[in-house]
């Protein structure tokens, strides 16, 4: 009777949130949940009205388990905005819509402004007018921007009349709590997504085993490649002044392929969580450094976003419509605060900002940019000077403040030496093969990985399971101590 009070209690314990291992798809207890979860899952499918309601009621609970009782906070923002999105589609008068468009953005975006820039409004404030201020010791919600995001679209969409208002609440709080986005999106669009829910049409074979495939591949990028040159990246960039010119570089070049295999490892994973329950999410990423150009390299990365970003701040704006000084004005400010929408810290202002200058300047220069003749030189040139860009902006996106951002440039820039590459080649062989063979896989043509995918797709049960062993042992073999969070689970 103890023994099995004391297994009741652990359990509890286990299944309780805990706010220093919250769960995360790369979660032992968040797979074991899922494993329970498909197959009840599969049971109700085609009963649409319990499969929504089991479904919210998991999304929920990982929700809790991610941040607690602010999963009520999700609820909440739901109800008032499907009650807002009604009596939009309802009222006939215009003044009243705009009244409640604006009164939905205000509570959206003021919980969002509250947990998120709270402290950062308030330490700038103090150092403007002097003062003691205390940081407040808020727990902000997981993902609470990209479900703020896909609640701001649902309302505005349907204020502009591109849709329809759900008539049934279980449908927008499905598409609201729907678990696999819910911690990092990606940002998918209630006109891409309600449709395929009131369709309710089962996962076909390819789906199943090509969203198997995503999240197997999701798990190498993150669990694997990202966790563990994290890990010399976290080093580097904490104590920029203790290493040399060269392997600050190193650790530059190792963040800008982390940050790509975390997030992009996550996308991979909750699209083929999608992809298995029967929903299309669209694509995330789609080879960013490949990029010969930043508006190429924003066509690439981080889609969601970009796009929601292009039509629900530049657009509005007046996008390119009333002139090149206003387009310009236009792209800055959405630059801006797609920076300060990434962290509440003026390096990420910096980073949106110096990505803002990078847009203007290629839209002024592309009718001579287009002029010269595309040849494999000038497409060379062309990518490094892209990728050589984008890296240095991510030194602003990974510091903790400007001066240690300034430590590592200075240290490149002033203590660089190639004498260095033996001896870090020989002290971090396993760190330089891993990185080199992720820069190798990113310019692998997409028709490969199709390729590999249909071929997974179609392999016996058998090829699946022991090319699913080898991955898990990967995982463990280069785990570190602890589970490490998504990178992008913060925004």
């Amino acid at each position: 009777m103890i023994l099995n009070t004391i297994d009741i209690s652990q359990l509890l314990s286990l299944l309780a949130f805990n706010r220093d291992e919250p769960m995360l798809f790369t979660s032992g207890l968040f797979w074991v949940l899922f494993l329970i979860f498909l197959p009840l899952y599969a049971l109700l499918k085609s009963k649409r009205k319990k499969m929504m309601l089991f479904v919210i009621a998991f999304s929920l609970y990982f929700f809790y388990k991610s941040s607690g009782l602010f999963f009520l906070l999700l609820v909440a923002t739901s109800v008032f905005d499907w009650w807002v999105a009604q009596f939009i589609e309802s009222s006939k008068n215009r003044t009243e819509r705009r009244i409640a468009l604006t009164v939905s953005l205000v509570f959206s975006l003021g919980i969002l402004l509250f947990f998120k820039y709270s402290n950062f409004f308030m330490i700038n404030f103090e150092t403007l007018v002097g003062g003691n201020f205390q940081p407040l010791d808020l727990i902000m919600p997981v993902g609470i921007s990209f479900y703020t995001f896909r609640t701001i679209s649902y309302v505005v969409d349907v204020y502009k009349g591109k849709i329809q208002p759900v008539d049934d609440y279980l449908d927008h709080l499905f598409f609201l709590s729907f678990f696999p986005c819910l911690v990092a999106g990606p940002i998918v669009r209630s006109r891409d997504f309600i449709p395929q829910l009131q369709d309710n049409k089962p996962a076909s074979r390819e789906m199943i085993y090509g969203g198997l495939f995503l999240i197997m591949l999701g798990l190498l990028k993150k669990a694997v490649f990202a966790d563990y040159i994290a890990q010399y990246n976290n080093i580097a960039f904490g104590n920029p002044a203790g290493y040399t010119g060269f392997e600050l570089l190193m650790a530059v070049l190792g963040f800008t392929m982390q940050i790509y295999c975390d997030f992009s490892g996550y996308s991979d994973m909750a699209i083929g969580l999608g992809s298995i329950m029967g929903f299309d999410l669209g694509i995330n990423f789609n080879y960013p450094y490949r990029s010969l150009n930043v508006t190429e390299f924003w066509h690439r990365w981080h889609i969601s976003l970009s796009t929601w970003l292009r039509d629900y701040v530049y657009i509005p704006l007046g996008g390119n419509r009333k002139g090149k000084f206003r387009q310009h004005v236009n792209l800055m400010i959405t630059m801006l605060l797609g920076g300060l929408w990434h962290g509440a810290a003026w390096t990420f202002v910096v980073w949106g900002a110096g990505h803002g200058i990078a847009l203007c300047v290629h839209k002024i220069c592309k009718p001579w940019l287009d002029g010269i003749a595309s040849t494999r030189f000038t497409r060379f040139v062309s990518w490094l000077l892209t990728f050589s860009f984008v890296a240095i902006l991510w030194i602003f996106f990974r510091a903790d403040s400007f001066h240690a951002a300034g430590q590592v440039i200075r240290g490149i820039i002033t203590d660089f030496e190639w004498a260095y590459l033996p001896v870090f080649l020989a002290r971090r062989s396993t760190w330089c093969i891993m990185l080199a063979i992720i820069y190798g896989l990113h310019f692998v043509p997409r028709h490969v990985w199709d390729t590999m995918r249909n071929w997974f797709i179609n392999a016996p049960w058998v090829v699946k399971l022991l090319i699913f062993i080898v991955l898990i042992q990967l995982v463990l073999q280069f785990a570190s101590a602890t589970v490490q969070p998504f990178l992008y689970s913060q925004f």
